[in-house]
């Protein structure tokens, strides 16, 4: 069974814009901590779940008003049943019809990241939200001209109240109620779940069976714990030029982060092709021809894809290959991806 956990249940919200002479009492939503997983990173006692903010977030995410022309949201480059990343484009595609140069991420589990997006520039989740509204290729628009339409609204000012207690929309309660709703995006109903927490629906084969043991040999060093990420940044083969995107040094401009990208998590990742910062692979089997025998050497390059005979590469044979992605598709959480809370 799973810890539930109830986000102050009673939050005290004071009514300051009609000056009630009693507090208004908000009820939180229950957020769930799965027993396999560690305890979320993101302080949700800071920012608790509640349906108003729920609700406002979730209407946030999916209006396009946030963009300049009103013409991209959130949810445009995060789809629900492709647990929100952005199928079928190798690169977000924004505004003007541009296209920008990274693959769009899934957003799933958001609460137990250290950081956000391939090269770790945002710290914090109440952050993220900013970085595509301001993107030029994604939404390019301004904050503040973002929240001036917010305030124009006939209808975002009396959600505000709801969720806050006021109708004065800020940018801190705009990111708290976009926390809100990321926060709920909780994926850890898949069967390989079911089976490592004994409950019904846990059955796996022999062939994923093995190829969880294959995984735990040659994938398990970066796509550690059950969230299937260790947070860290890695060069993984892909390129040998990195002068066209150099991920994490573009924020830490240290020498060693060039080429270097968040390791993503593989939860739900049957749901979400393509592959790898550039979306360069549309299929597992092609990811996996790549760690076997398509590694690129570059100064950066992991480590772990150097073999003691200086060969690159993870050595896989075409059967392991199978096995492995039987075991992956185990991933795959049909509760998360169909919930229709999280649809528009």
């Amino acid at each position: 069974m799973k810890n539930l956990i109830l986000l102050l249940l009673l939050l005290a919200v004071v009514g300051g814009a009609c000056q009630k002479e009693k507090d208004d009492v908000k009820t939180a939503i229950a957020v769930v901590i799965p027993d396999n997983f560690p305890p979320p990173i993101y302080e949700l006692s800071a920012n608790p779940v509640t349906p108003e903010g729920f609700a406002l977030g979730k209407k946030l995410f999916y209006d396009p008003i946030l963009s300049r022309d009103s013409s991209i949201s959130c949810a445009d480059c995060h789809i629900s049943y492709a647990a929100f990343s952005h199928p079928d484009h190798s690169t977000s595609h924004g505004i003007d019809n541009q296209f920008g140069k990274r693959n769009a991420q899934a957003v799933q589990n958001m609460i137990w990241n250290t950081t956000f997006f391939w090269d770790g520039g945002v710290p914090n989740l109440d952050l993220v939200p900013l970085n595509p509204i301001q993107n030029p290729l994604e939404m390019d628009e301004n904050p503040a001209i973002a929240l001036q339409k917010l305030r124009r609204s006939s209808f975002y000012p009396s959600m505000f109240y709801n969720a806050f207690g006021t109708e004065e929309i800020t940018t801190a309660r705009f990111l708290q109620a976009m926390s809100q709703f990321m926060a709920t995006l909780v994926s850890a109903n898949s069967r390989y779940d079911h089976f490592v927490r004994k409950e019904s629906g846990g059955m796996m084969s022999t062939e994923e069976l093995a190829g969880l043991e294959l995984f735990k040999q040659k994938c398990q060093s970066c796509h550690a714990t059950d969230l299937f990420t260790d947070n860290s940044f890695r060069n993984n083969g892909i390129n040998s030029d990195f002068s066209f995107d150099k991920g994490r040094n573009e924020v830490s401009t240290l020498p060693e982060d060039i080429g270097k990208f968040r390791v993503p998590s593989l939860r739900n990742i049957e749901a979400t092709a393509p592959y790898m910062h550039n979306g360069k692979f549309s299929t597992l089997e092609s990811v996996l021809d790549h760690y076997a025998s398509g590694v690129k050497q570059s100064a950066t390059l992991d480590p772990l894809l150097i073999q003691p005979d200086g060969n690159l590469g993870i050595p896989m044979t075409a059967d392991e290959k199978i096995k492995i992605i039987a075991f992956l598709n185990t991933l795959t959480d049909e509760d998360f991806l169909r919930d229709t809370r999280f649809a528009e």
